[in-house]
């Protein structure tokens, strides 16, 4: 879940931001294949099966690692598996592990360990929680080999295994496993490229990751998350700034070599800069922005008080209010599941039109008795930039609102509290929003997960849909779902949007993604 700062206008960074970058080592004092970056947020939690932060995720990939990988066309290969198979009715799979698979701590890793992996991360995730009402036994058959016997064919099975987005299914040795799936990890030892430095660690200044020796990447070329991830550098650093501006005038400078978020009121200075490439992706590389609705609490509690607010969210305004450039929008995508995706489809939208008159006077219907509309913002970020869109829109139909700008942890800390708040504004990857299934607030309808938002009818069609067998059929139930969706309203779309990353040109090898990955960058 994306929520990051779009920092100070361009003619207040000049210098204040070099400054600040000054604080970084200098080029020259850094190891000659060390590598700085400026990711979307500060990493907090570095438990995967958790949360659906997609900073822990971005941390989980390299640290971490899966069984099955998405690639760049979307279909699932298999990761830390060598071979599977399945029996002919579909019930019975065998998964053996590749050979040399080590945990960073230098034991090797097993299925065993695999197996109370994928336990522990189904109890959080919806995906893992149906898989696991499927299936009959999970278990480890010999050290290298998983035994999966389902209760009935489960046809998205490796798509479950293998999904991109949070909370992922990473392995972890048995003993980290053991974790109740309601605490966090205490030490993050994976089997991934790189290893956690704990001793490294400078909470609000820098975590430092290092190549892993004991890897043994895949034969297959890099492709999105499949194949080899050959490590070429020896650390990578995760820097902590301040704001955007501060991030693109280091980068500038050449005092970072990757930001993943550019100002977008920075980006002709950065267009133009000789030694900078920008890396501005469309389609699935594009971001989905979401007003996240509390249904526990009032006034959302109210589904006629919901619904008011498809008439208020102004995509296209909110976008340039925001600063996203044409040439980076989506125009007015009417999609739970992203426009230009094979799911993509405007069924049930009618009422996501712009009309602050009919809202007025649905809001006046609706029983409102002006409680506060309490909104979670984080401070400086581009969500808050399109909550005050919403907000001044609320405020004109009729909404008491009470907005209150924190970090992003406390975000985290708060939203997970039924009381106390409304709404917080975010935005995601497409790969976390193109289906049903991987959708946050549709996949976790009538789940433990902030918002609550419940129809029992989304996880019975849920369920239809991962047992469909073609395209077509998962199109019609992913449109059914929508229709729900747009009654329930778990979320509303703020807008469809690309943020480009930039990076020094000295780079070589950068795998092109929104997803940041160096496990196959040079310098």
């Amino acid at each position: 879940m994306r929520s990051i700062g779009i920092g100070r206008r361009t003619a207040l960074a000049g210098s204040a931001a070099l400054a600040g970058a000054s604080l970084i080592r200098p080029r020259e004092a850094r190891a000659a294949k060390a590598l700085t970056v400026v990711l979307e947020s500060e990493v907090t939690i570095l438990d995967p099966h958790v949360i659906t932060a997609t900073i822990t995720r971005t941390f989980g990939l390299h640290v971490f690692d899966m069984l099955f990988a998405m690639n760049e066309k979307g279909e699932i290969k298999p990761q830390m598996v060598e071979s599977y198979e399945a029996s002919s009715d579909k019930l019975t799979w065998s998964f053996v592990l590749r050979d040399g698979l080590k945990w960073h701590d230098g034991n090797p890793v097993t299925a065993e360990d695999c197996v109370a992996s994928l336990k522990r991360w189904s109890v959080r995730d919806p995906l893992g929680k149906m898989l696991m009402a499927d299936t009959e036994t999970l278990e480890a058959k010999d050290p290298k080999t998983i035994r999966l016997v389902l209760k009935q064919p489960f046809p998205l099975l490796l798509d479950v295994l293998g999904k991109p987005n949070a909370p992922l299914p990473v392995m972890m040795p048995a003993r980290l496993a053991a974790t109740p799936a309601d605490q966090r990890i205490g030490d993050p030892v994976g089997s991934g490229p790189f290893r956690f430095l704990k001793d490294q660690w400078r909470p609000g200044n820098a975590m430092v990751l290092e190549r892993n020796p004991a890897y043994v990447p895949r034969k297959e070329a890099p492709d999105f998350l499949a194949g080899g991830k050959d490590v070429k550098i020896d650390q990578l650093v995760l820097r902590v700034m301040p704001d955007q501006s501060t991030g693109a005038n280091a980068l500038i400078a050449g005092e970072i070599d990757y930001m993943q978020y550019l100002p977008f009121d920075m980006l002709p200075i950065l267009e133009a800069e000789k030694n900078v490439k920008l890396m501005g992706l469309g389609g699935i590389h594009q971001f989905q922005g979401n007003f996240r609705l509390n249904h526990a609490f009032p006034p959302f509690d109210n589904p006629a008080v919901r619904k008011v607010l498809w008439k208020l969210v102004d995509q296209h305004a909110t976008l340039t209010a925001i600063g996203v450039p044409d040439k980076y929008q989506t125009k007015n995508c009417a999609s739970f599941w992203m426009c230009g995706t094979p799911l993509s489809t405007d069924a049930g939208s009618s009422a996501a039109k712009v009309d602050l008159a009919a809202a007025k006077a649905e809001l006046a219907a609706s029983g409102y008795k002006g409680e506060p509309v309490i909104i979670l913002e984080v401070a400086g970020s581009i969500s808050q930039t399109a909550s005050r869109v919403l907000v001044q829109n609320m405020r004109d139909v009729g909404f008491t609102v009470e907005q209150q700008p924190r970090d992003w942890p406390t975000v985290l800390a708060r939203r997970a509290k039924k009381d106390g708040w409304s709404m917080f504004p975010v935005y995601s990857n497409g790969t976390d929003m193109y289906s049903p299934l991987t959708h946050f607030y549709v996949a976790a309808t009538c789940n433990d997960f902030p918002g609550w938002s419940c129809d029992n009818r989304v996880p019975e069609l849920m369920k239809a849909f991962t047992r469909a067998a073609t395209l077509d059929e998962r199109k019609k139930i992913a449109t059914d779902i929508q229709v729900i969706s747009y009654e329930l309203v778990p979320a509303l779309m703020w807008g469809q949007f690309t943020i480009p990353a930039g990076y020094r040109t000295s780079l070589k090898g950068l795998i092109q993604s929104s997803y940041p990955m160096f496990w196959q960058v040079d310098r």
